[in-house]
């Protein structure tokens, strides 16, 4: 049971991204978490035990006795109409990769938290997203919060999105690790009656595993259905985008924001350029921004809320008002066209056959906790104003920051 003052809503306190998600979990009133802890998404199962252990929180937490069988647990539970949740980072998220392709398979709309971090070998414990991005093509859900703040709008609307019938496809909110798992921030928390009013008790309808309603789960389907339930699952994806839509509107009107449910657009404006990337990266390239509007040059932001969907249409619009576009990676995909990361190619498929399409170059930054110091923002801004003054398009994937 939630206390008097969680009831009312508490209002701003200083938080990390890790207890924002915690108490996310607790204002979506979660059933059944489990956890196998793994740096750096660890500390929000460790906020998440303490509300359950102080009483103000109500749900089944079950420790696991490893990656891969915390994911099936909720797997199982979701299926039975429970509302999940569980995480992992790294190389611990690979380690359940067989039940995370399941998931989504199944159509099961489970919750989990990505703490971003390298894969190893070798190991860190810094941010990349190669992690969360591997199950890109599998039909999960993925979005990338730059900010405390923002964990409060992506963790309910990936619970609203994820568990709307028309989608019933699993969700992943990819935390950079340390940035933002462990960082502090003023954050204003919602009341419960306003989640209540947001968020709708979860219910699988005719597809709840119950001894009353016989039902068939993971059938061997082979040629003669295989393609038709993974037409099935695209279509799914595809509704999800119009979901978001509508569910982040009942979201600003409810909690009286007023965001953009795809982008973050900061001083474009009047850009001749922009910056475009993923989570917390924003932080730095706006303080940069700021410095650079000052010495006359006119660079902007645009950041990705969400990639899967991906806004291919909003992005489309938003990137052909600009003479150049730098994508900054934090990521990489050895071998892919250009050698460039896994947004840049997904950008620039997205802007394929515009009549006015911006030149792009790629860059990769900041892989393995690495700080992106203002020195590098301000590099690659310069970049991208050269190829929007030259007019000729620079396809040559640039490392920022790489020693020797």
């Amino acid at each position: 049971m939630a206390t008097a003052a969680q009831q009312a809503g508490v209002g701003v306190q200083l938080l990390t991204g890790s207890e924002v998600m915690a108490n996310v979990v607790r204002l979506a009133d979660v059933d059944v978490i489990t956890a196998y802890p793994i740096r750096p998404y660890d500390t929000v199962m460790q906020y998440v035990s303490r509300f359950i252990s102080n009483g103000e929180f109500d749900a089944d937490y079950i420790p696991a006795e490893s990656e891969h069988g915390q994911f099936e647990i909720v797997k199982h539970a979701c299926a039975c109409g429970a509302r999940v949740f569980t995480g992992s980072s790294g190389v611990g998220w690979l380690y359940a990769m067989e039940p995370l392709a399941v998931t989504a398979g199944l159509r099961l709309p489970m919750v989990a938290l990505v703490g971003c971090r390298a894969l190893d070998d070798p190991g860190a414990f810094g941010t990349e997203h190669n992690d969360a991005m591997l199950v890109r093509d599998l039909g999960w859900l993925i979005t990338f919060p730059d900010a405390a703040q923002e964990v409060v709008e992506l963790g309910l609307l990936a619970y609203r999105v994820a568990e709307d019938p028309k989608v019933f496809l699993p969700c992943a909110i990819a935390m950079d690790g340390a940035f933002l798992t462990h960082s502090q921030a003023t954050v204003r928390l919602p009341s419960q009656e306003q989640v209540k009013k947001f968020l709708p008790p979860y219910n699988r309808g005719d597809m709840l595993l119950h001894p009353d309603n016989p039902i068939t789960i993971a059938p061997q389907a082979n040629e003669d259905w295989l393609m038709e339930v993974r037409r099935q699952s695209s279509e799914a994806a595809k509704r999800a985008y119009t979901v978001l839509k509508d569910a982040h509107k009942d979201f600003c009107r409810i909690f009286g924001e007023s965001t953009n449910p795809f982008l973050d657009e900061y001083m474009t404006e009047d850009a001749d350029v922009v910056l475009c990337g993923l989570g917390t990266l924003s932080l730095p390239v706006k303080v940069a921004i700021r410095e650079m509007r000052k010495e006359g040059k006119k660079v902007g932001l645009v950041r990705l809320k969400w990639f899967r969907p991906f806004p291919t249409e909003e992005l489309r619009a938003s990137l052909s008002r600009f003479k150049a576009v730098g994508v900054v990676d934090r990521d990489y995909s050895f071998g892919s066209p250009f050698h460039g990361g896994i947004l840049l190619n997904e950008v620039k498929a997205a802007l394929y056959g515009l009549d006015k399409q911006p030149r792009v170059k790629g860059f990769v930054c900041g892989l393995g906790g690495r700080e992106v110091l203002l020195e590098n923002v301000k590099h690659m801004a310069d970049e991208i104003l050269a190829i929007a003054k030259s007019g000729k398009a620079d396809t040559q994937v640039e490392w920022i920051g790489v020693r020797g």
